[in-house]
């Protein structure tokens, strides 16, 4: 832990609310009503080669996750996009992570806030995959959390809210002293939904089977996968899935933003190959990132 760099003490700077400032400055009150009633909405995105990768599609996801949340961004899309990218150039990124945020601030304390201001900033920092380049030759380890997915009309699912991860550190916090590397989260049915981060997909007889994202997140890098794979031939089904047909599923992955292509050995008493279909699609999503 003594080696680890504390986010809010690093060197360069971000965008903050228009202007480019000292990342050291870029601070927000305590009384902000996004601390308190989780009114804030963020994106991930990673950088290859000094290149956003679907800047477009992240920073159109930041405003429809904002505006489900009932905020306004006072910035356009294009102010973003190219806010996102002269960081990069100025904080001299080459591959790393980029995390825009938008929140209510201070203007207003209590539960209603329509005068709240919101609030945007913009970082980034180089970063590898997320759970390291060891575990995407052996698979990961991953134990079924407590904490389940909502339903739909208990939150506002489609949203990337940061209200929506509070669970999410809760399973993963769960799981990793018993050396997990992450959590398998259900919904609230007891059907498969995702990991803390990331979604996933089960090979079963050559067939890639994903479930349907009717109440987490529709992945970008979900998509970009689900693309790559129809390209590679291979079917790709989105339905239904209980945990019982794990015991009938050679291979197991991860995609999202951070983890991009992570290979699963091992959940609860199940283990996986790290096969030929994961091992494909691996290949080619990291093509695919570190096109022109």
């Amino acid at each position: 832990m003594a080696d680890i760099i504390p986010f809010d003490d690093r060197a360069g700077d971000m965008w903050l609310d228009g202007e480019f400032v000292p990342w050291r400055d870029a601070k927000l009150h305590v009384l902000s009503h996004a601390l308190h009633y989780g009114s804030c909405v963020f994106e991930g995105e990673r950088a290859y080669s000094k290149r956003i990768f679907k800047l477009e599609e992240h920073t159109e996801r930041l405003f429809e996750s904002a505006a489900q949340l009932d905020m306004t961004i006072p910035f356009t899309a294009t102010q973003i996009n190219e806010a996102c990218k002269e960081l990069i150039d100025r904080q001299d990124i080459i591959d790393g992570y980029v995390r825009p945020v938008a929140w209510r601030g201070s203007e207003m304390m209590g539960v209603s806030a329509q005068i709240a201001q919101t609030h945007v900033a913009i970082a980034t920092w180089p970063w590898p995959n997320l759970f390291g380049d060891e575990n995407r030759e052996r698979g990961i380890r991953m134990k079924t959390s407590k904490w389940r997915r909502p339903s739909p009309n208990t939150a506002p699912v489609k949203a990337k809210a940061a209200g929506l991860y509070m669970i999410c550190p809760l399973s993963r916090h769960s799981v990793e002293p018993d050396g997990y590397d992450d959590a398998l989260m259900l919904d609230w049915r007891g059907q498969i939904a995702e990991a803390t981060g990331a979604n996933i997909f089960l090979a079963q007889n050559g067939v890639l089977h994903t479930p349907t994202p009717d109440c987490f997140l529709d992945g970008i890098t979900r998509r970009t996968v689900m693309d790559l794979a129809r390209k590679r031939g291979y079917e790709v089904v989105e339905r239904a899935i209980m945990p019982e047909e794990l015991s009938k599923t050679d291979e197991v992955f991860l995609t999202g933003t951070a983890a991009e292509v992570t290979p699963v050995g091992e959940i609860d008493e199940h283990n996986f190959q790290v096969g030929p279909i994961t091992r494909q699609l691996m290949e080619d999503y990291d093509s695919e990132v570190r096109k022109g």
